[in-house]
């Protein structure tokens, strides 16, 4: 009972943390999460398949890196490899961060802004929770056009300069 009592604990602390993180995300970069936002609505297709090639291409590049550090066993081409993860999540978090604003845009639109970024963050996290569906359907979903959205708003940004 003490487990699934820490568990508990564990998932809202999660939740909360999550919650606040789509928060301030858009507060330090509004526009390039407007930007992310924007591509998600605007060719959420496009947005998609950029972020599976890219996330192929990032993971192939990565394991290659991996591999080679294990053949050779340098410390530096693990720590490249590590590099490319966090680099990895952060772009799949900012387009996450985009998903968010979309999310509470169609479900929340009458919200102040706070309140539907943190309604919808919650939404997003309580519905990829989900065994299986959200797991590895909703979750990846969201991720991949996160980070295509992210990756396409750079080419956006410099098409209006």
């Amino acid at each position: 009972m003490e487990t699934v009592v820490q568990i508990v604990i564990a998932a809202i602390a999660v939740l909360v943390s999550l919650i606040a993180y789509f928060l301030v995300i858009p507060a330090i970069f509004p526009g390039r999460i407007e930007a992310v936002r924007a591509g998600i609505v605007q060719a959420p297709g496009r947005a998609f398949l950029a972020g599976l090639v890219n996330a192929f291409f990032a993971a192939a590049v990565i394991l290659a890196v991996v591999a080679l550090a294990g053949s050779t066993g340098s410390e530096v081409l693990n720590l490249l490899a590590l590099a490319l993860i966090v680099l990895l999540v952060i772009a799949i978090s900012a387009g996450l961060a985009g998903v968010v604003q979309v999310i509470g845009e169609r479900l929340l639109p009458e919200s102040k802004p706070a309140a539907r970024t943190a309604g919808s963050a919650a939404l997003l996290c309580l519905a990829c929770a989900l065994p299986f569906i959200g797991w590895f359907g909703l979750l990846v979903y969201t991720g991949l056009l996160g980070l295509g959205a992210w990756i396409l708003s750079f080419f956006r940004a410099a098409r209006r300069e």
